[in-house]
Order: C-alpha cells, then sequence, then structure tokens
C-alpha cells in the first residue's frame, strides 16, 4: 500500500466543536500545491457538505489504512496563514476560551482574486532602505527617553509616557509627539532590517502616524492593515506583508496579529481606548494579543500613552514591563476652575474658564469638552423631575432641536403627546446640554466668532489657527494647527457619575489627550472637578493614580487584579459551569463567584425588546468568576470544554423527540477578561 501525505486542516466555522485540527489525504493532482497556509477546500462529513479551512500541518506519510477523506479542492496557491500567525491565533484563543478560527477571521482579509493575480504577477519585493540622516533624527528623538534605544534592541517590554506636545517635522507637517516618536522607533527598528506593527486606536491617530514616516520610512515599505481600507487595496497590503522583507506595518487593533517578516517591536498607543477592544469572539483586547505576541517572536513591545492603565501599570508593578521615563518632563497648564463664591452651582462655565476662553479666542481657536453629542441628550418631567421615557419601549427621551417634538433615543418614536407617568404632567425639560447646545449657547456669548461642531455626527479632523470655539465630544477633538489656544473641559462631574468601575480611568484618558493639544503654555481648565482624579490630571501624575486605584481595587477583587470571566445561558447550564470551575481550582476562593442574576432585557433595532429576564420566554442568567492570573489555563479549558459540551448537546436531534426550540439551543456564551463587573 502507498503511503499517503496527510494534511490537517483548520476549518473556517463558528462551531466550537469543530475547533481543531482534522486529518485529509492530498490527492496526486493536489500535492505539488498543497502547501503550509494555502487555503483549501475539504468535505465535512458530519454536515454533508463542502468548507473552506486553512492547511496547518502536512504530516508524515500515513501507511494504514484508515479512511481519510481528500482535499476537495485548492482555494489559492498563496500561503495566507504562517506558522507564526497560527501559533499566536491558537494561544490567544486558548487564553480566551474562544477558536483559532475567530481570531484568524479577524487577522486574514478575504481573499480578492483580481488583488492576489496582480501580487502575484508583480515583481518581488526589494529591502527597503532608511537613509542615514533618518536614523540619526530617529535615534535623537528616541533618546528623550534615556535607555529606550537599547530597551527596543534588546526586545524589552517598556511602558512610557508620551509628552503632551506636537512637534514640526522636516517636511512641514505637525504632528503629536507620541507619533513623532513611534515612527522614530519604526524607522530604527527598518534600518536594522525588522519589521515594526504599530496599533492606534483611530483613524485620526493613523492619519497622524502616516504623517510622522512619511520622509523617513520609504511609501512602500509602509503597509496599512485597517478595515477602513476597499477589500481589493486591504487584501494586497495583506499580501505585502508576507513578503520575506522587513515593513512598517500600522493599523487597527487586529494588526498586532500581522505575520510582517522578522517583527522586532510591536508598539500600541493608549491602550485605554476601547477601540482596542475586540468586540468580537473570542474578545481578545490588542493589549494581550500584543504581550502574547512579544512572548512568542521575542521581540520589544512598546506601550505608549498620556496616561497610564491599570492594566499596563500592574505589569509595571509586577516587573513585567518597565518604566521608561523622558529626560525632561513635560507637562500642560492645567488649571481648576470651581465656580467662584456667588456665582452658584448651576454655572456651567465659571468666570475663570470663561475669561480665558475669551481672551484666548481673540488669538487662534478655543477648544470646549462636552460629555454627549447633540441637542439636549436627557429630558426630565418639568415639576417632578423624573426622567422622560418612551410610552412604547421605556427608552430615554431626547430634544434634537430647540422647541422639538421630543423623539426617543431607542425606538426613534416622536413623543407627542407625553405625558409624565408619576405626575401626569405633560411639561418636560432638557436636563443637560449635548454639543450642539452647547455651541449654540456658546455662540450667541461670543457674537461674531465662528462656533465648530465636532462629534460622531459632525466629525472634524483639524481646525485652521485662526480665532474659533469648537465644541467637541470627548474623543472627537480635532487636531488644531500651532495647537489650542484654550481648553476648556466641561461635565467632569457628570463624566464621574457614569455606572462603571474605571470610570476615573477613563475621565483621566479623555482630559489628557484634550489637553495634549494645547498649544504651548495655553490654559487648561477643568470645570468643577475635584477629587484624586483631578489632581492626577492637575499635577501629571496619571501612573501615581493608575497604582492607587490598583491599590484600592485588590483587596476587592476587582480587574484587573484579577481576571474575571462572564458566564451566560439558561440557569442550569450556567451552575454547571460554576461546578466545573469550582472542581477544577484546588484552591477555590468562595467569593469567586458572583450570581448568576437574570440578564436583562436586551434592545433590537427598532425598538423592539427581547425579555431575558428569569420570568421570561428565554431565562437567560449571567454568572461572573473571578479567578487569580495563575489559574488562567485551566479555567480557560474547563470553559472551552464546557462551551463544546453544550453545542454538542443542542447539536443532537433524537429520533422521535421533538426538536429542541432555537431559544433553548446552544445558549451557553462565555467572555473572558471582562473589564468591570458591570451584570
Amino acid at each position: 500500500m502507498r503511503a499517503r501525505r496527510v494534511a490537517r486542516v483548520l476549518i473556517d466555522s463558528p462551531l466550537p466543536q469543530l475547533d481543531r485540527l482534522f486529518d485529509y489525504a492530498i490527492p496526486d493532482a493536489l500535492a505539488d500545491e498543497a502547501q503550509l497556509g494555502v487555503r483549501v477546500r475539504v468535505p465535512l462529513r458530519s454536515a454533508g457538505r463542502v468548507v473552506d479551512g486553512y492547511l496547518v500541518e502536512i504530516g508524515e506519510p500515513d501507511a494504514t489504512d484508515r479512511p481519510l477523506s481528500e482535499l476537495d479542492a485548492l482555494v489559492s496557491p498563496v500561503p495566507v496563514l504562517t506558522p507564526g500567525l497560527y501559533t499566536l491565533a491558537r494561544r490567544a484563543a486558548d487564553r480566551a476560551a474562544g477558536s483559532a478560527s475567530d481570531v484568524l477571521r479577524l487577522a486574514i482579509p478575504r481573499r480578492m482574486v483580481r488583488a492576489e493575480k496582480a501580487w502575484l504577477a508583480g515583481p518581488p519585493v526589494e529591502r527597503p532602505r532608511v537613509e542615514a540622516s533618518v536614523v540619526s533624527e530617529a535615534d535623537a528623538t528616541l533618546a528623550t527617553f534615556p535607555s529606550l534605544i537599547e530597551a527596543l534592541d534588546g526586545g524589552d517590554r517598556v511602558a512610557i509616557d508620551a509628552p503632551p506636545v506636537a512637534r514640526r517635522l522636516a517636511t512641514g507637517a505637525e504632528v503629536a509627539a507620541w507619533a513623532d516618536l513611534l515612527a522614530a522607533a519604526a524607522a530604527h527598528m527598518l534600518a536594522a532590517g525588522r519589521s515594526a506593527v504599530i496599533a492606534v486606536p483611530d483613524y485620526r491617530d493613523l492619519a497622524q502616524l502616516e504623517a510622522a514616516l512619511a520622509g523617513r520610512v520609504p511609501d512602500d515599505a509602509i503597509v496599512r492593515d485597517d478595515a477602513r481600507q476597499p477589500a481589493q487595496a486591504r487584501y494586497a497590503q495583506y499580501l505585502r506583508l508576507l513578503a520575506p522583507e522587513p515593513c512598517v506595518v500600522i493599523g487597527n487593533r487586529s494588526t498586532v496579529y500581522a505575520p510582517a517578516h522578522d517583527v522586532g517591536l510591536v508598539a500600541l498607543w493608549d491602550d485605554g481606548d476601547p477601540l482596542l477592544a475586540e468586540p468580537l469572539s473570542p474578545g481578545v483586547h490588542a493589549r494581550d494579543a500584543a504581550l502574547i505576541r512579544q512572548e512568542l517572536d521575542g521581540c520589544a513591545l512598546l506601550f505608549a500613552g498620556h496616561t497610564r492603565t491599570t492594566d499596563v501599570e500592574r505589569l509595571v508593578q509586577l516587573g513585567w514591563v518597565r518604566d521608561v521615563p523622558a529626560a525632561r518632563r513635560v507637562t500642560p497648564r492645567v488649571v481648576l476652575s470651581p465656580p467662584r463664591e456667588g456665582e452658584g452651582r448651576g454655572v456651567r462655565v465659571p468666570s475663570a474658564a470663561f475669561a480665558a476662553a475669551r481672551e484666548a479666542v481673540q488669538h487662534g481657536p478655543v477648544l470646549v469638552q462636552v460629555a454627549r453629542p447633540g441637542y439636549a441628550p436627557v429630558l426630565v418631567c418639568a415639576d417632578c423631575r423624573a426622567p422622560a421615557r418612551c410610552a412604547h419601549c421605556g427608552g430615554p427621551l431626547h430634544a434634537s432641536r430647540p422647541r422639538a417634538v421630543p423623539e426617543c433615543s431607542w425606538c426613534g418614536r416622536a413623543a407627542s403627546p407625553w405625558s409624565c407617568p408619576k405626575c401626569s404632567s405633560g411639561r418636560f425639560r432638557m436636563a443637560s446640554s449635548g454639543s450642539e447646545r452647547t455651541a449654540d449657547e456658546l455662540g450667541r456669548a461670543f457674537p461674531g466668532v465662528r462656533v465648530i461642531v465636532a462629534d460622531g455626527e459632525h466629525p472634524v479632523a483639524t481646525v485652521e489657527a485662526r480665532p474659533a470655539l469648537v465644541v467637541a465630544t470627548r474623543g472627537a477633538e480635532p487636531v488644531a494647527e500651532g495647537g489650542y489656544r484654550a481648553i476648556v473641559l466641561l461635565d467632569g462631574d457628570r463624566m464621574l457619575l457614569a455606572d462603571d468601575l474605571r470610570i476615573g480611568e477613563h475621565c483621566l484618558r479623555w482630559w489628557s489627550n484634550a489637553a495634549a493639544l494645547a498649544a504651548p503654555g495655553a490654559p487648561v481648565h477643568l470645570v468643577s472637578v475635584q477629587g484624586p482624579v483631578a489632581r492626577a490630571f492637575a499635577t501629571w501624575t496619571q501612573p501615581a493614580y493608575a497604582r492607587s486605584e490598583l491599590a484600592e481595587r485588590a483587596p476587592l477583587r476587582m480587574p484587573p487584579t484579577v481576571r474575571v470571566a462572564s458566564i451566560r445561558g439558561q440557569l442550569q447550564v450556567v451552575e454547571e459551569v460554576i461546578g466545573q470551575l469550582r472542581d477544577a481550582v484546588k484552591d477555590h476562593d468562595p467569593t469567586a463567584v458572583l450570581g448568576p442574576v437574570p440578564v436583562e432585557e436586551e434592545r433590537r433595532p427598532g425598538g423592539a425588546r427581547r425579555s431575558g429576564g428569569a420570568g421570561g420566554a428565554s431565562g437567560l442568567v449571567r454568572a461572573l468568576y473571578r479567578f487569580d492570573y495563575a489559574h488562567g489555563p485551566v479555567i480557560a479549558q474547563t470553559l472551552r470544554a464546557a462551551v463544546i459540551a453544550d453545542a454538542l448537546r443542542s447539536a443532537r436531534s433524537p429520533k422521535g423527540r421533538p426538536r429542541v426550540p432555537e431559544a433553548a439551543r446552544n445558549t451557553l456564551r462565555v467572555r473572558v477578561d471582562v473589564p468591570d463587573l458591570d451584570l
């Protein structure tokens, strides 16, 4: 009997029971083309159909007579899955109790035949060259952080606090100091013949990074890996990563998986931004994926930001990440602006902040940060002050413009007529001011001054260096040419009232990122905020605030001092999983389990709502399980086994028995490393 070559294939499927390698015989017709990493099509006996997958391994010739199905077809001859990428995806999925195919679906874009043919027909990629003058300038930039160059060359894990200033480059472009620093690190690595991978939260950060790289790194050595590109362009850029030549990869959260050649640096900017948290299963944060990649590749890992997250600070305290301070500390001019005596607690803009804005707007743009977009995001009853809710779905009402009929934020219905269910009053009042209402108020207070609104519905990337009032929501602040002449941060007290474990950390990040947009010496007024967050912002000691947060959370066993897994499903199934977790951990903590509690109603598009309470149709509950980092592997394995068992149990349909209703099948959902304990 002739020995057969065996292909081990990872099937691209969301079913958890298929998250393993399957053996297939390689037919003679595909013997030459069946290479590691190529896309293949294989038969799936249990489903009676043909599915896609990746050829991960080629086993030794098999001389046994065990029955093996053959590869059905070769989808593409290009090996898009490198061994390093598969190992990274497997490790990340195992840590999060998820599937490797789900991770690869985020990392590898869809195949585009036209882009692939152009790539195969094109010339080979040449090794990029970085001029000696660029290397000297980049090293001088990196030298502003002593020992940073040695840390990067040695493959260390470091955290830095980026200077909150802007820098003008030789090309004439003005970029933030953090972009200049990361571009210098990338140029340093590329000059050494190694690749650099840099992940940033959104497109505006990506634009600054591109501007900082221009003139330093050859254009053909810069690879964009983000989903905002057209499908053809993104796949073509991904194929460039597979070339055996170094490059600089820039993009968003999935960029940390980029299979670039000989990666010497993985860098994350502002890892506290929620855009770097992956919402799709298995929900691996870009920070965790970068830590796994650094361990596998032995490359340098750089965390940079204007603030320090408690997650990174925990690693610094453990000695796993090294803090590299700047040689010269640069801080903005922060002013805490409480209302003056006689102004009243309801004054939104104190006189000191108002006077600073009035003086500064004569010389250039002034930034005013607010908490929410729109005109009046919150309406209340004018008589009893109860929140105004929609009579149809119970959603909050808001006003889109002055004297407008209230509308529901959930279902979009107009609430006319409206009456308060508590006091039967038909009158309402505006309880908050969004970006548009604030712009109207400031427009009347500053007659003749141009007012610009920047929020999700009105995106603005940059503003000119002429007088203007820029009213922006948190995180949507445009970059001003030459910096803002003054910054006023409003609604800070309301931001801190949000029901979020990390709200202080988030507010400090929002305010610090806005303060970094100020011109040198320009005042930054934080209005009506006191306490530890305000002191940390005023003294620019964000790492110290992160340390104090960790110290307060440790006795309460709150993340990130411990890891937290969320378990959601039918009550009986959730209780079974909790019992399995108790058995898996020898020194089980009796306070580790929180819940289970009924899942609150979930709102669907159009206002329809699905009941998830114990008395609803689904009867879903959710529990949280807190565990130490040392127990991570066994907890992840136990959760993954429970998910697979639930999927297999739900897939069975015994003959003669009625089929299990859809709502009761395969309801178990787990999520590891949830950042908050919000049930």
